[in-house]
């Protein structure tokens, strides 16, 4: 048995990681963290933890590893307890990229083909159909080509939409046009007239979706966000909006989560909001990758998804 801890800022969900694993992987002696506990266990090595209490950390200074359920994990490194020494593991898919993948189909596709003005012609009683964008007038930049902004990029390309993907270094995929670096940024987003943000947060992302930087978009251009709310500064979108630059936003992450009911973004006519559901995370399917990157670390075999501290993902 190896004994595990799970740590979530919500009760329920640290209740449904504990009902899999002990239908699916009996082998994981698992516990919910509870700060009022009189001690911690003291031979628990490994978490598995989503948006963890701070406490967790400093009541349990012995953990050697601990597993996001997700590919976010900046809650993790903005833990002043953390210790240097503990090593955190990402999922690099567990399920996500497949349905974010979907999303972005269904927000492009519904934009493109002017599947919205089917509705306002139902309620008139009018059988007309709507001009359509063809597929090849537009040109899909990406932000981020880790595991699940490569699968949406490939998804779109075998679709024939022209995509583009930036990121920090280089990399290359099959029908996908490659930028990196600062310097090609400006390029990659002046020839973007559909914005997709799949970055990991960092200091060095944070707020980079911004006035300046979506200034650089075709006059009409689309953003969409299913990154983290931290990577867009709100008021500078709304202006962009208002000032007809950006014709539309799909935002499915906000800066505060639940977005506060006095919020803009809910009555803006060209935002669409959904509540971050574009990839809800397979709990069998993390679990059992949790596992398997388990047993390996804790026989000295190299794992894929550690964190490297210094870049945040």
């Amino acid at each position: 048995m190896i004994p595990v801890v799970l740590a979530s800022e919500s009760a329920a969900a640290a209740q449904k990681w504990l009902k899999v694993i002990e239908q699916h992987f009996p082998d994981l002696d698992a516990h919910i963290f509870d700060p009022q506990a009189p001690s911690p266990t003291p031979d628990v090595r490994a978490a598995i933890v989503w948006k963890p209490p701070a406490a967790l950390f400093a009541r349990y200074r012995a953990l050697d590893l601990v597993f996001n359920m997700g590919a976010g994990v900046d809650a993790i490194l903005r833990q002043p307890e953390i210790a240097d020494t503990t090593r955190i593991i990402r999922l690099e898919d567990a399920g996500l990229a497949n349905p974010m993948t979907e999303y972005v189909i269904h927000y492009l596709s519904g934009i493109t083909r002017n599947f919205g003005v089917y509705e306002q012609h139902r309620e008139s009683r009018l059988w007309q159909g709507a001009e359509q964008t063809p597929v090849q007038h537009c040109t899909i930049g990406i932000m981020g080509l880790g595991v699940i902004g490569a699968r949406i990029a490939q998804a779109l390309s075998a679709l024939d939409y022209p995509v583009q993907g930036w990121s920090r270094s280089p990399k290359a995929l099959p029908g996908v046009r490659s930028f990196h670096g600062e310097e090609q940024f400006a390029g990659f987003l002046g020839s973007s007239q559909f914005l997709i943000n799949v970055l990991p947060l960092t200091d060095q992302t944070r707020n980079i979706l911004n006035r300046n930087t979506l200034g650089h978009l075709p006059k009409g251009a689309v953003l969409m966000n299913i990154g983290r709310g931290e990577h867009l500064v709100e008021a500078d979108l709304i202006t962009l909006l208002d000032s007809g630059h950006l014709s539309r936003a799909v935002l499915d992450v906000a800066r505060e989560e639940p977005l506060p009911g006095d919020h803009p973004f809910w009555t803006h006519p060209g935002i669409t909001l959904t509540p971050h559901i574009s990839g809800p995370t397979n709990h069998y399917q993390a679990i059992r990758q949790i596992r398997g990157k388990l047993q390996d670390a804790l026989q000295g075999k190299p794992i894929s998804g550690e964190v490297i501290r210094d870049t945040g993902y």
